[in-house]
């Protein structure tokens, strides 16, 4: 028998020792997830089968009708969508605007580096909604942009930001932005620097060493951070309602407007399971395919 064998032979004879004392360990966790977020859950669903009754609150039932009529609403089906296209959308342009700050403060050799990163994670200590009311002052017709546009006289009149689109793509990637940096940052600050000064000795040009070296290795990190933004994205409430507007539907008010406002706890349950659905279908088919393409590289 050789060293590594007996080596591999002792790591996995103690491996097998330790497993009990390991399940020990975990078992407290999986018992506060079961009974926090699990079984939630599960209430939810079984609210779901159940029909709408303006009297009654809701009728207990069996059916999978309300899915049946959220899938067929056109209404419905608009929400989920633009749901889609703005988590997908913001977290594209997050990971192109976080990449390089990513970079930076993964390469960064400063006594000062523990401050940026504290930087980097101050404006989470600030709530959506604060944030949210921020924007608001900007993006209103006699908010900050539009007056010092006006003043510089580059506008003829205010210009409409607010209750747009644009105005929500803006507030979700300014809440979604430190995730992203400082996921990204730790994989990059893992990755030697002798690789790229070996890929520059080798003639690689900036573009070429961040194509064929950096991107590369740092792939867990853009993956994790990726799918991170997404969900947050997905189930984004505040930022949707304060700067996109009564007009403006995401998934999120959507299920707050059935359960609050509308007393319908069954549809208010249903379409929070096809958040959830969505959400879950595009983290797995995402991360398969990361697992994929890694193990082929």
């Amino acid at each position: 028998m050789t060293l590594a064998e007996g080596m591999r032979g002792k790591g996995g004879a103690s491996a097998k020792a330790a497993s009990p004392g390991t399940a020990l360990l975990v078992l407290p966790a999986c018992l506060l997830v079961l009974g926090l977020l699990i079984g939630p859950m599960l209430l939810m669903f079984r609210i779901s089968l159940n029909q709408f009754s303006p009297t009654q609150l809701m009728i207990e039932a069996f059916s999978f009708g309300n899915y049946a009529r959220a899938a067929a609403d056109p209404y419905y089906q608009e929400i989920i969508l633009t749901t889609l296209g703005m988590a997908l959308l913001c977290t594209a342009l997050t990971l192109v605007i976080a990449f390089p700050a990513a970079y930076w403060l993964g390469r960064l050799q400063s006594r000062w580096k523990s401050l940026v990163v504290i930087a980097t994670l101050f404006p989470l200590l600030v709530g959506n909604v604060v944030r949210s009311a921020g924007w608001m002052a900007l993006f209103t017709r006699e908010g900050l942009i539009n007056t010092a546009l006006l003043k510089a006289h580059l506008i003829g009149e205010p210009l409409t930001l607010m209750y747009t689109p644009k105005a929500v793509v803006f507030g979700i990637i300014a809440v979604v932005l430190p995730y992203m940096i400082l996921t990204i940052a730790s994989v990059i600050e893992s990755i030697p620097r002798d690789l790229e000064d070996a890929a520059a000795n080798l003639g690689a040009s900036g573009f070429s060493q961040f194509w064929r070296v950096i991107l590369p290795l740092s792939a867990p990190g853009v993956a994790a951070g990726s799918i991170l933004v997404f969900v947050l994205c997905m189930n984004t409430y505040a930022t949707a309602v304060l700067l996109g507007g009564p007009r403006f539907k995401m998934m999120a008010p959507a299920i707050f407007d059935q359960f609050v406002r509308g007393n319908n706890w069954p549809m208010g349950a249903t379409l929070a399971f096809m958040l959830l659905a969505v959400t879950m279908s595009f983290t797995i088919f995402g991360s398969i395919a990361f697992a994929r393409r890694y193990r082929a590289r």
